[in-house]
């Protein structure tokens, strides 16, 4: 992991197109602006993990037999 130190309205540059902003600290709290192409996702990381997490249940093999009762109607 690359560890970097910023400080307000400092910011750092991801893949030569994704802006990353200090907006705001406050005590604990560090507010982080994000700009970034459209195409690229942004997530908190504990949305993402609900999301790979929808994903893998709907791939597994109950998700899959229900689709090929689906199907065979």
């Amino acid at each position: 992991m690359l560890t970097l130190s910023r400080k307000k309205n400092e910011s750092l540059i991801v893949n030569n197109n994704i802006e990353v902003t200090i907006l705001d600290i406050k005590g604990d709290q560090v507010k982080v602006g994000i700009s970034a192409p459209k195409e690229v996702p942004i997530y908190r990381k504990e949305i993402y993990l609900q999301i790979q997490d929808a994903n893998q249940n709907a791939t597994s093999v109950e998700g899959l037999e229900g689709l090929k009762v689906l199907f065979k109607k």
